[in-house]
């Protein structure tokens, strides 16, 4: 596990949110977003570094507060010493979300076994790590946002292995948010639907694209920017009075 470091001042009272995946795509916009709304970051990365110290800097040069560190959402002890380090040196946690994860396409009948326990050591097992170092851990206010995917509800062949990973993640979030019952903190999941990221663009034609496009009654497809505004409500004043809830950010393509 490394750390890399940008500090400013930090007022005492500032919030503090950890992101992992939080140095590329849409882990990124979470991450910027989120300091732009006030919010010390702790970006959570998997192995690029570089990108973590992009990331890192871009909120340093807005006036913001962020460090990184290396860590294996799936490794108890690595989550463990980031929120130690989140508390050591801001004070305390008050949002998680866990948007690191991964993806392979296959039709389950070629389905590399292999693959399998790789994806799901990432998205499912990692997800309960990451949620249970927050459940112990969030303040009084504090919010954790968990992602899924759009594709639960499309039901898109050759993500079955996926699908089956995000599925997990939405059926323990609202079980999530009752066991927290009278700790002030809420328990959400964003379901991104085709978002514009460098991960999601690569590999298709322009024609796939454009045909992604138009799926949505809103005929584009989401941007990174689109989901953080989403993490932001659901991590702000305003999503107070939502909790337990999987909120689909797809610009209509499904519910």
């Amino acid at each position: 596990m490394t750390e890399n470091s940008t500090h400013s001042s930090i007022p005492a009272a500032r919030r503090v949110a950890i992101v992992t995946g939080g140095s590329r795509g849409i882990g990124r916009a979470v991450s910027q977003r989120l300091a732009a709304d006030g919010h010390a970051v702790v970006i959570v990365y998997a192995g690029d570094a570089e990108a973590a110290r992009e990331t890192v800097g871009s909120i340093a040069d807005a006036g913001g507060a962020a460090f990184a560190m290396q860590a294996d959402v799936a490794e108890e002890g690595e989550v463990a010493a980031v929120f130690e380090r989140a508390e050591r040196e801001f004070g305390g946690v008050d949002v998680v979300v866990n948007s690191a994860g991964r993806m392979a396409l296959s039709t389950i009948a070629e389905l590399d076994l292999g693959v399998l326990e790789g994806l799901h050591r990432t998205n499912v097992r990692g997800a309960f790590v990451v949620a249970q170092q927050a459940a112990r851990r969030l303040r009084a206010g504090g919010s954790f946002i968990g992602f899924s995917t759009t594709v639960v509800a499309t039901q898109f062949p050759e993500y079955g292995a996926y699908v089956a990973s995000k599925a997990a993640v939405e059926a323990i979030t609202l079980i999530l948010a009752r066991e927290l019952r009278g700790r002030d903190v809420t328990v959400n999941a964003v379901a991104p639907g085709p978002t514009a990221t460098a991960l999601f663009l690569d590999g298709k034609s322009q024609e796939q694209i454009d045909g992604l496009a138009k799926v949505p009654p809103l005929e584009r497809l989401g941007t990174p920017e689109d989901i953080a505004r989403v993490v932001s409500f659901l991590a702000g004043p305003d999503g107070r009075w939502v909790n337990g809830q999987v909120l689909r950010a797809n610009g209509g393509m499904a519910r």
